[in-house]
């Protein structure tokens, strides 16, 4: 007589538990660059490391993202722009909430892009989804500063 084994696991089996995370790059495991350092911190200090670590992610972008640069200069010429102007004060701020708003885009889509990097290098249908999604997003962005432009200025 043959015994049959059961291959499932019984809902009381231990089950193992996950491999601990990869540790952090010497270069990142300093207090000042971990989220770690925010947990405990209450009231002013969480406000200055979060804004710490704003500033660290802009310069990262302005370094490291020629889209970023780009856009940064746009902003620097339209801004400007949108003062001298004859619009009302609504349509200046529209204008330049729109050019904020892409700069806000890329930021998002270069932090998406260097999440799946920092996954993997290799190709993958899902690794490229992302990174066209979040081009697309920014498309829709820079087509929103056509548009609202050319409806006030047109």
């Amino acid at each position: 007589m043959t015994e049959s084994v059961n291959l499932k696991p019984s809902p009381t089996a231990v089950q193992t538990p996950a491999p601990a995370p990869e540790p952090l790059s010497a270069d990142l495991s300093d207090k000042h660059t971990t989220s770690q350092a925010l947990k405990g911190r209450k009231g002013l200090g969480r406000i200055l490391n979060a804004a710490g670590y704003s500033l660290d992610g802009l310069l990262a972008a302005f370094k490291g993202e020629a889209a970023f640069r780009q856009l940064i200069l746009l902003n620097l010429v339209m801004i400007p722009l949108a003062f001298l102007l004859d619009v009302s004060r609504a349509e200046r701020a529209m204008m330049i909430a729109v050019l904020l708003l892409a700069l806000i885009v890329e930021l998002l889509n270069s932090a998406i892009e260097a999440a799946i990097d920092r996954i993997s290098f290799a190709l993958h249908p899902l690794s490229k989804q992302a990174k066209d999604m979040g081009s697309a997003a920014q498309l829709v962005a820079l087509t929103l500063i056509f548009a609202v432009w050319a409806v006030i200025l047109l």
